[in-house]
């Protein structure tokens, strides 16, 4: 029986103090996990993981396009993107029937993903191909008749190896994107897998946005897989995505309980059937003046990050709604405990 393939990475210091980290604060996010209201944070975060993913791929549609999309309603763009958007749906939706250490599962979520988009879906690619940062190519993958190999090597590693599995998960995402193994949807099949991961090791973290921060930093993302590739170790990688890890669990963790004013208790329990419009918050409220709402309700809600927009980058749109934030069902968790406590 020949050797198995054993990928080349340094466990350092910062990748032990990041696992940690990472570990208490997945504790501390579980307290908003074990009620109804858990359904509507994945539901966000979830909108949130697929136009991060795609976005990164060049995909222009954003999250009130994805819900709309979701919820079966009609959306204005290009074909290909709305597309995209719909594969992406469906391969969450199947998200928790798939083993990571199963290859043909993977193949089988490529089919779903790329269906309608390529021609080579759910197997692996029969010409060559590079990874790109904007214009510039930043590493050619093996040739393609090596891939097969290059693949089993990878799972076999994956069915043996005793690493804990926020490592595994890293060094699988970084050896995936070595390897490129499919003629499009690379980058989106690595982050996938890593997610069905780290999964298998708390279920909170497959509904964790990390897509919406590699989408902010795609430039170090693409550099950490440069300089583990250059370094001949995925040291740089590992370090990288768990940071970008860390800093979307704690974006999502229930921080101190902040001071609350009546009135934004009242907007939070008035958010609590998702997401709604100013007007439909107001009337809701029973509330006529609007800067009234805006400055006494809205605003110091928003700014308490308890509150979000769902299309952040125009404030003024006519499609704009307002949603609780992670910290926001914190709160309202805690309004409805001490409301059942009274009773």
């Amino acid at each position: 029986m020949g050797k198995l393939y054993q990928p080349p990475y340094t466990i350092t210091s910062k990748i032990i103090n990041l696992i940690a980290k990472i570990s208490e604060s997945v504790g501390r996010l579980s307290v908003i996990t074990n009620n109804e209201n858990a359904l509507k944070l994945r539901r966000i975060n979830r909108i949130k993981t697929i136009q991060g993913s795609l976005a990164i791929e060049g995909n222009t549609l954003d999250e009130s396009h994805i819900t709309d999309i979701i919820n079966g309603k009609r959306v204005l763009a290009p074909q290909k993107e709305i597309q995209e958007v719909r594969n992406a749906i469906e391969v969450y939706d199947h998200f928790g029937q798939w083993q990571p250490d199963k290859e043909q599962h993977l193949l089988d979520a490529h089919h779903i993903l790329m269906k309608g988009l390529i021609d080579e879906i759910g197997s692996y690619r029969s010409g060559g191909v590079g990874v790109l940062s904007g214009q510039d190519v930043i590493h050619v993958a093996p040739p393609a008749n090596q891939v097969p190999r290059l693949m089993k090597d990878l799972f076999s590693w994956l069915n043996t190896t005793d690493d804990h599995p926020m490592i595994v998960s890293c060094v699988f995402h970084y050896e995936f994107e070595f390897i490129h193994p499919f003629s499009d949807g690379n980058g989106r099949m690595g982050r996938l897998w890593q997610s069905l991961i780290l999964s298998k090791w708390h279920e909170l973290l497959a509904y964790i946005p990390v897509e919406s921060l590699v989408y902010k930093y795609q430039k170090a993302y693409y550099q950490a897989i440069h300089d583990s590739t250059a370094q001949s170790d995925s040291s740089a990688f590992i370090e990288f995505i768990l940071s970008m890890l860390l800093e979307a669990i704690l974006e999502l963790s229930p921080q101190e309980d902040p001071q609350v004013t009546p009135q934004v208790k009242s907007l939070i329990q008035a958010l609590s059937n998702n997401e709604m419009r100013r007007d439909a918050l107001q009337q809701r409220l029973n509330l006529k003046d609007r800067k009234s709402f805006r400055e006494r309700y809205l605003q110091p809600a928003i700014e308490a990050k308890l509150v979000e927009m769902t299309i952040p980058d125009k404030p003024n749109s006519k499609l704009q709604k307002y949603r609780l934030t992670s910290q926001g069902l914190y709160i309202l968790n805690n309004l409805e405990a001490k409301g059942a406590d009274d009773e």
